[in-house]
């Protein structure tokens, strides 16, 4: 028996509603009338026969920094909300959605700005973790994964600057995707990184996330046929993605190569070199840090002490990038991409764990010091994909009742379509 739009929308509006739940940590605006307009528009359609698309009825929830005509566009900032001026549209991204027939409930928490990787925000609240509420969601799409993982809505749309979407959907045990940034406008997106800013799903499957994907992206869509996994040339990262892991991810990686490995996946260990060309060009400085401070100088410069502290460091760090530094920075990465894509030309996809550490608790962020080494650590594996200019996915790894961790599947930019078939065939595989 077919559920409603409108059954499926009251059921995630309880669980937002729930005072037991993080829905009001989670969700800072809830759009109860006119989602509850939207899923009688869609259920009509359905009786009539009548679909919109792949995401005609779905229930989807919205990062805190897209547009939505007539509010402002906060960004998960206590500043933004007291000064910012209202947008004038929705952006390219929310239209698409709404064309499509998506049903919008919620605008959800986020990061400061999507500043950092763990997901806290000191203005509005953190989410808690739907593995263990002690600890942190990862960000900076937070509430954008606890409302997915939390069945506040079906498919949630974050942003991925650095892993922003792949981050929390590895630490809430769901899918987070980052696309080839190009497919999918920014605009209309509050920005961290001009050029490197993405615009991803997160989901609890890998169809949900390439469904909404093909929407966002105005592309046509095709059910997911998933790849055969026989022959598929798998390529093991080797060095600074696999140095350090925690002791649940350290055990959990090889178990998951060991599934791929018996699936008839042909796996080679893979030395990059331009890794260690990522991490020159960042020892300047890095081209997205000197891109944020560049978006918050005059708000740094008037209202400093309004923004999370954990985030303003961050964006002070990159005050006194140059312009020549920055103009070199740029350069360097564009000669990088080049060889990155080159290198991996012969492979079909690259794995390595998305974050090498599991969610940490609340208290062990509470300082700074160690905010800014656990931050830190969870971007380290995601930002190198944003960096090279690639697609990548997180997949939940097989958990055994323990914290969820992710196995990030990595493609060269523009094979995101390829990418979601082979993610579609080890999502199948881990949940065998």
């Amino acid at each position: 028996m077919t559920v409603s739009a409108r059954e499926r929308l009251d059921a995630a509006l309880g669980r937002i509603d729930d005072p037991k739940g993080e829905g009001a940590r989670a969700c800072l605006t809830v759009y109860r009338e006119q989602a509850k307009a939207a899923a009688e528009a869609a259920d009509a359609r359905a009786k009539a026969g009548i679909s919109l698309g792949p995401l005609d009825g779905a229930i989807i929830s919205i990062k805190d920094l897209f547009d939505v005509a007539g509010e402002v566009t906060r960004a998960g900032s206590k500043a933004r909300a007291e000064e910012a001026k209202p947008a004038a549209a929705d952006a390219p991204v929310v239209r698409r959605l709404r064309a499509g027939g998506a049903i919008i409930i919620a605008k959800t928490n986020m990061s400061e700005f999507a500043y950092t990787g763990i997901g806290a925000n000191p203005h509005f609240g953190t989410p808690g973790n739907p593995a263990d509420r002690k600890r942190v969601p990862g960000g900076s799409s937070s509430g954008a994964a606890v409302s997915a993982a939390d069945g506040m809505c079906e498919i949630a749309i974050g942003t991925d600057t650095g892993g922003s979407c792949r981050i929390p959907g590895a630490l809430c045990g769901i899918v987070g995707y980052k696309p080839s940034r190009q497919r999918i406008p920014t605009d209309g997106a509050f920005p961290l990184s001009y050029s490197i800013d993405s615009i991803g799903p997160i989901a609890r499957s890998v169809e949900a996330c390439a469904r909404a994907d093909s929407v966002m992206a105005g592309e046509s869509y095709a059910p997911l046929e998933p790849a055969p996994l026989a022959g598929l040339r798998v390529g093991v990262v080797e060095g600074m993605p696999v140095e350090n892991l925690d002791e649940t991810v350290a055990k959990r990686l090889p178990q998951a190569l060991d599934v791929l490995k018996r699936a008839g996946a042909r796996l080679s260990d893979e030395t990059l070199s331009q890794i260690d060309g990522m991490v020159q060009v960042n020892s300047k400085g890095g081209v997205q840090p000197a891109e944020a401070f560049t978006v918050h100088r005059d708000l740094l410069s008037r209202r400093a002490d309004a923004i999370d502290p954990n985030v303003r460091a961050r964006l002070e760090r990159a005050r006194n990038v140059s312009a020549a530094d920055y103009i070199d920075m740029v350069r360097d990465r564009a000669r990088l991409i080049c060889s990155m894509d080159a290198r991996i030309a012969d492979l079909d996809v690259l794995v390595w764990p998305t974050t090498p550490i599991v969610a940490p608790t609340m208290l062990e962020v509470a300082a700074a010091d160690d905010f800014a080494r656990k931050n830190a650590m969870l971007l380290r594996n995601t930002v190198i994909v944003n960096f090279f200019d690639l697609c990548a996915i997180s997949l939940p790894m097989l958990r055994e009742g323990g914290l969820p961790t992710g196995l990030m599947l990595v493609a060269r930019n523009g094979n995101d379509h390829r990418l979601f078939r082979i993610a579609a065939a080890v999502e199948r595989l881990f949940g065998a």
